[in-house]
């Protein structure tokens, strides 16, 4: 059940001096159907946390459900467990802020994990996705025509 997009990447070395931060990143880019408000959280340690790593995760949004997987291969005693966010940008976030971050002793993989995803939540990603391309090119465009009003104004205003 181990899935290929699961994996952890190594860190990138060839990245130039201006993009390198202060942390070693391993650079990996995500398109929307690789997002999902579904997450594996792997290397929790298997010490009775789960309620611990629960309310943590709870800081970056509404949990819809959550559940151990025991199925899912894992290092000696760690567990896997399987979150699903009520929103994809609740999980957006909890998986950039708690991705290698220590818990409890070990250290958490969250990965995204689409292959939960039923016919109507890709739907929905796609929906939600569209729609705030949508609203941000109207932004956007709006944004122009009001320089552009401006502009005119100031031009009339110098010919008077």
């Amino acid at each position: 059940m181990f899935r290929e997009h699961h994996k952890k990447l190594p860190v990138a070395e060839n990245l130039p001096t201006y993009r390198q931060g202060r942390n070693e990143k391993a650079v990996k880019v995500y398109t929307i159907n690789q997002e999902s408000k579904y997450l594996l959280v792997v290397g929790v340690p298997a010490i009775g946390v789960r309620e611990d790593m629960i309310k943590l995760f709870a800081l970056y949004g509404d949990i819809d459900e959550y559940r151990h997987l025991d199925e899912y291969p894992c290092e000696e005693f760690t567990e896997v467990y399987w979150i699903k966010f009520c929103d994809i940008a609740a999980a957006r976030v909890a998986k950039r802020k708690l991705d290698d971050q220590s818990f409890m002793g070990g250290i958490l993989h969250v990965c995204y994990a689409p292959e939960y995803e039923t016919i109507a939540d890709t739907r929905e990603k796609l929906e939600e996705r569209r729609s705030t391309i949508e609203r941000k090119l109207t932004g956007q465009y709006a944004t122009k025509d009001m320089t552009r009003s401006i502009n005119c104004s100031i031009c009339c205003v110098e010919l008077s």
